[in-house]
């Protein structure tokens, strides 16, 4: 649409965003309407394997990222319940224990 308006000679400014491409450099930041940024490496399969390994108190957090082929910081960012997984792990371990 907004290469529409810029074959027409009508300029585009986004007030929320910053944009204006009436100018070269918002041209630039507005071009082709790529994304940014890596691409994502946490696909379903590594979130859902990493929430079944997570409650396991023999396993580090560090263990499992290098596990499934991610950075620790992968899983704090795509696993938002992780230190309640991680918590819930410990006292079951400790009622196993004493039964």
């Amino acid at each position: 649409m907004v290469a529409e308006l810029r074959d027409r000679g009508i300029g585009f400014t986004s007030l929320h965003e910053n944009l204006d491409t009436t100018t070269p450099g918002g041209r630039l930041v507005f071009a082709r309407g790529r994304v940014g940024g890596r691409p994502t490496v946490a696909t379903e399969e590594v979130i859902k394997a990493a929430r079944d390994l997570l409650p396991d108190p023999g396993r580090s957090i560090t263990s499992i990222a290098k596990l499934l082929g991610v950075s620790p910081g992968t899983l704090y960012n795509h696993v938002p319940d992780l230190r309640e997984l991680r918590a819930d792990a410990v006292p079951r371990q400790l009622k196993a224990r004493t039964e």
